[in-house]
């Protein structure tokens, strides 16, 4: 007599991993300044390496390029387009702020979206600095409506009201958009495991979409939460090739194979690629070590207590010390959080970092806390960049007049003399997102943009501060 035994193979859930050494991680730890040249290269390597997709442009590199690298974005996205053909390419869009600093019309939304799509962008990650989903609206229909996939992005801190179930709720609004995966977005690496198993977990349950991890390594948290999330069925993880990885960036995608050895989570990718991918990397950190400090490379739990992300740390310390008031570090760390809770907790994101952190540098050099309110905390208050997670103090409330929101410039408002410049749809884009930079980038007159390391680091905000007879000048500078 035989007997006859059904074989049932083990299935695993493949880990689908979105590489972010071209953007985010080059953005965290080299302050935006990776050239295309050495991105090139190793393209052809990379697209075999088994990743779901390459973070590749957004958040901060838009500026950047011209800024600083006198390249075109639009032709940097195009040319990594053409290296990749397994491959998707991956981009990180502010909602209504695109990769600017401010909201911009519907119509200009739109447009960049589309424009995005048909030079490269497969996935666009959108997500809001208030997690005002209202903000999402119209990036996400864009995308949605030109074929893109679409992930939304709670964006993730810590506070008396951003609890477990507060998370769920906005994933919930989010997926009522239509996306097809939700991210959470942890920029300052305060996810703890337990939580983000929690959320994940909750946001699986509530909305049935696939669920991804983004979290920064910060402090020291991000490898234990990607476990613990994966555990609870998260989808996504980010991470980034080792020579760009881990501090103010990522986990890296080689320690994380290692810790999943053998679950068949991560069978698909080749572990050699990576390795020579790497390799590669290694060899040009040498040209941008220039960029690199102490504060971005190293793992600083203070954060969980002023939640400032790795790259904004550094820059204050950079300033703090070209203006000979480093003593003042500690001071500033410790206004930031009772600033952001005057605020009504928002999270330290663009452009929410910049106007927390320099609200609080003013506060602590003028000894005065908001005797001088900058211009960007005034529009907060008066709701210009969507609606606070939380309640804003009666002191600042009663602080700020009430304004007319500033004008929304759109294609009819470009001067003449400016659209003569213009030799592709794009350019126009360019400068409705940054027209002092545009202009001279356009003219070809780098001068006025001076590419300089130590001077120019990321997007710059000046302010003079007059402190009895002296003036100084303080500098805050864009994190994404």
């Amino acid at each position: 007599m035989y007997m006859t035994f059904l074989i049932i193979p083990l299935v695993y859930a493949l880990l689908k991993v979105i590489d972010t050494t071209i953007r985010d991680g080059q953005q965290s730890l080299f302050a935006t300044r990776l050239k295309i040249e050495d991105i090139l290269p190793v393209l052809e390597r990379m697209d075999q390496a088994g990743f779901y997709g390459l973070e590749a442009w957004g958040g901060a590199t838009f500026d950047a390029c011209m800024r600083y690298l006198n390249e075109d974005p639009w032709d940097r996205l195009r040319r990594i387009k053409r290296g990749l053909k397994r491959t998707k390419v991956v981009m990180l869009l502010r909602g209504k702020n695109l990769v600017g600093y401010k909201h911009y019309p519907d119509e200009v939304v739109e447009e960049f979206v589309k424009k995005a799509f048909e030079n490269g962008v497969d996935v666009f990650r959108i997500f809001d600095a208030l997690n005002d989903v209202n903000n999402l609206k119209k990036a996400v229909s864009s995308a949605k409506s030109v074929g893109a996939e679409v992930h939304g992005d709670v964006v993730y801190t810590t506070s008396p009201i951003h609890t477990v179930d507060h998370f769920i709720e906005v994933a919930k609004k989010i997926a009522e958009l239509g996306v097809d995966a939700i991210r959470i977005k942890d920029m300052a690496g305060l996810l703890a495991p337990r939580v983000a198993y929690d959320i994940v977990r909750g946001i699986r349950k509530e909305t049935g979409l696939p669920v991804g991890l983004h979290c920064h390594y910060t402090c020291g948290l991000a490898s234990l939460s990607y476990m613990k999330g994966i555990e609870a069925g998260a989808e996504f993880i980010d991470t980034a090739l080792f020579p760009f990885a881990f501090g103010a960036s990522q986990p890296a995608i080689e320690t994380i194979y290692e810790a999943l050895r053998g679950t068949g989570h991560l069978a698909h990718l080749n572990i050699e690629v990576i390795n020579e991918c790497a390799d590669f990397f290694e060899s040009v950190r040498e040209k941008y070590k220039g960029y690199t400090s102490d504060a971005t490379e190293r793992i600083d739990p203070r954060a969980l207590r002023h939640q400032i992300p790795g790259g904004m740390l550094s820059n204050l310390v950079v300033q703090l010390k070209e203006y000979n008031a480093l003593s003042k570090l500690d001071l500033v760390l410790k206004e930031v959080p009772i600033v952001r809770r005057d605020l009504g907790y928002p999270p330290l994101v663009t452009p929410m970092s910049q106007i927390v952190g320099t609200q609080a540098v003013m506060n602590v050099i003028t000894g005065s806390r908001y005797g001088m309110l900058i211009k960007e905390l005034e529009n907060y208050v008066r709701g210009f960049y969507g609606r606070p997670p939380g309640e804003i103090s009666r002191e600042l409330m009663d602080r700020v007049k009430p304004a007319v929101p500033p004008k929304e410039l759109s294609f009819k408002d470009i001067p003449e003399d400016v659209r003569t410049l213009f030799k592709k749809e794009e350019d126009a884009l360019t400068y409705l997102l940054f027209p002092q930079i545009a202009v001279p980038f356009l003219k070809g007159d780098l001068r006025t943009l001076q590419p300089n390391a130590k001077k120019n680091r990321k997007d710059i905000k000046w302010f003079r501060v007059k402190i009895g007879d002296e003036e100084i000048e303080v500098r805050i500078e864009s994190e994404s």
